[in-house]
């Protein structure tokens, strides 16, 4: 009995070994019998197959890998018809579909990613035949037509960033929310409009934060880069504004000018370990929270530390007397609360802060920061 107990136990610590840091994806696709069911990988080049299973009757199946060190994405496919699943951890992802309608009426356990990224894909076939529809609308004439498609697509986009990507842009389905199509068009189009652009580049700041040098999030960055640099350079025309202030390090540069009149750059402070800090002067608690930023500073600058302060108080005089003996770089925002700065680097509330290395890269948030002393110390 003694040497029974002993093999079992051998055997389930074997599975557990076996088990451990793989994510497994497995379920059921009736109506698919001898069908072949691809897993793929969506890579930044496109699809790559990863393991593939034949349907039997009843349409069980079981795909199994690493864990990945950032969110990845694959999906399940049969010919034409695909489920996205979203992987970040050790998780098992449960998926039950009807072969014929499989794309579109699938169940999806063991990951609320995965379900989330379901409801997006569902929006998205929905906004996919009002598009349609409205093309075979022969009522409307052309500009009503477009009219009407852009009135769509602009609702589409609020609803989405602002309930999904805005709420979580480090979320696997933020990031998925960003590249979906209609037809072979972006819907969230980084070389479109202003607000295109700053909901790239929230995600990209949040993936440079949490997921820091992944392909993935060199990838966000560089469109996003290329998107302000792009829109920079229009608005250069009529603005004066010079593109090259856009910055391709690993964050999203800011321009503003100090409380002395110059234009400051947060990019100018490389070299150095920098505390980006949004704050708001007027807000109870700023006058505490301010001395302990200056005990920091005393501590850690003659170290290579500096901190770029933006200020979104509405009134400048107040921001002027509030900052004039500080002694790290405080710049205002003449946008305030709606500054598109904040919503690049997803700015819910304030106070907020980010730590940048040396090498002008984002390494953490106030979130991930327990004690930002020792988290200075870390990096200098």
């Amino acid at each position: 009995m003694r040497h029974i107990l002993l093999a079992a136990a051998m055997a389930a610590l074997g599975l557990a070994s076996c088990s451990e840091g793989k994510f497994r994806v497995e379920g059921a696709i009736t109506s698919a019998e001898d069908s072949v069911l691809y897993f793929e990988r969506m890579g930044l080049d496109g699809p790559v197959a990863i393991d593939s299973a034949r349907l039997g009757a009843d349409g069980s199946f079981g795909f199994s890998g690493a864990r990945p060190d950032a969110p990845e994405f694959y999906r399940l496919r049969i010919a034409g018809q695909m489920v996205n699943i979203a992987i970040d951890s050790t998780e098992t992802v449960t998926v039950r579909a009807d072969y014929p309608t499989m794309a579109a009426a699938y169940e999806v356990e063991g990951s609320p990613e995965c379900a989330k990224i379901r409801q997006l894909a569902l929006m998205q076939m929905e906004l996919q035949g009002r598009t349609v529809a409205l093309g075979r609308n022969a009522s409307l004439t052309r500009q009503q037509a477009a009219d009407s498609l852009d009135a769509m697509l602009r609702a589409y986009k609020d609803k989405v960033a602002r309930e999904y990507i805005f709420a979580d842009p480090a979320a696997p389905s933020s990031y998925f929310a960003l590249f979906q199509t209609i037809g072979s068009y972006l819907i969230f189009n980084p070389d479109g409009d202003d607000s295109d652009i700053k909901v790239y580049a929230a995600v990209a700041t949040a993936w440079d934060t949490f997921h820091p040098g992944t392909l993935r999030a060199e990838n966000l960055h560089n469109i996003a880069i290329k998107g302000m640099r792009a829109e920079r350079i229009m608005r250069a025309g009529s603005g004066g504004i010079d593109p090259s202030k856009v910055t391709t390090a690993g964050l999203i540069d800011i321009e503003l000018a100090d409380n002395h009149g110059r234009r400051r750059t947060l990019s100018e402070l490389k070299g150095s370990v920098v505390l980006l800090d949004f704050h708001l002067y007027g807000m109870e608690g700023s006058p505490g929270r301010i001395l302990m930023l200056r005990e920091l500073y005393n501590k850690y600058h003659s170290r290579g530390f500096e901190i770029y302060q933006v200020g979104v108080d509405p009134d400048e005089h107040f921001w002027k007397q509030q900052t004039a003996a500080l002694p790290w770089v405080c710049v205002r925002d003449p946008e305030g609360a709606a500054s598109s700065r904040l919503a690049v680097y997803n700015v819910t509330a304030l106070p907020e802060f980010f730590l940048i290395d040396r090498d002008n890269n984002l390494v953490a948030r106030s979130s991930q920061v327990d004690d930002l002393g020792k988290a200075i110390e870390e990096l200098l």
